[in-house]
């Protein structure tokens, strides 16, 4: 969880920049509050932003906003299916029901950032024996090796590794998470690479750090996953706060 507070009122426009997580950002504000825009629609106020949700811009008059991210595991759990969240961005109330404006009423009202985390940690823990959906343990750690290989892994190894064929694992993977176990490698990679591109390192350097054949193919990725070039994505407000909010280990 991270918390954002814009102290001199002026209308932001941040693109998103994609991530291997479910990522809810819970708007706080007293005023006009979060705007987006994703899929071609503009709206106000808390969102979901599954799995490679696409080109997703937010902005507006933001006072205070919450952003919390669940792993595609940790996601089912907590919100349901994971594979209908995959490529989609929609309301909060959609996916958290109809206390999603009573989670909002709580949160703001909190005294500190503190408060306000324990408060989600708290919501987010009831959620789940109501919401949750199982995942199969052999899909959970097919990603669990992906996330902690930083996407350098084979697919074909990980079959191995849980007893299934190839084509079981990425039919029960795609089922339950929305994206091949191949797709959610790549988009791991992507975040890790990101992440070297803002912290400054030269797109030939993050290239080979990251598992990619050369920088030519680190562009064609960067470009599928964001729409942007390396360069582009190396100052992307988006990354700006992810060295403060979740250090590396």
């Amino acid at each position: 969880m991270a918390g954002f507070h814009q102290r001199v009122p002026a209308v932001a426009d941040i693109a998103m920049v994609a991530h291997p997580s479910v990522t809810l950002l819970i708007d706080l504000s007293e005023t006009d509050g979060l705007a987006y825009r994703a899929h071609g629609r503009r709206r106000r106020g808390s969102f979901v932003a599954g799995l490679l949700p696409g080109d997703v811009r937010t902005g507006g008059r933001v006072g205070a906003c919450l952003q919390i991210r669940l792993g595609p595991v940790a996601a089912a759990a907590v919100l349901g299916e994971a594979a209908e969240l995959t490529g989609t961005v929609v309301p909060l109330e959609d996916v958290w029901g109809r206390d999603a404006a009573r989670a909002e009423d709580r949160l703001r009202a909190a005294a500190s950032w503190d408060e306000r985390f324990a408060i989600a940690a708290g919501l987010l823990l009831r959620r789940r024996p109501d919401a949750g959906r199982r995942v199969d343990p052999e899909v959970a750690h097919v990603w669990r090796r992906a996330f902690a290989g930083r996407g350098r892994v084979r697919v074909d190894g990980l079959a191995d590794e849980v007893g299934w064929t190839r084509k079981r694992l990425w039919s029960r993977f795609r089922a339950q998470l929305g994206t091949t176990p191949k797709r959610a490698a790549q988009l791991v990679r992507f975040d890790h690479a990101a992440h070297l591109l803002a912290a400054g390192h030269p797109a030939a350097d993050v290239a080979a750090r990251s598992g990619y054949v050369d920088q030519s193919h680190l562009n064609r990725e960067v470009r599928t996953f964001s729409g942007l070039t390396p360069a582009a994505v190396a100052a992307a407000p988006w990354l700006a706060i992810d060295d403060v909010a979740w250090p590396a280990p």
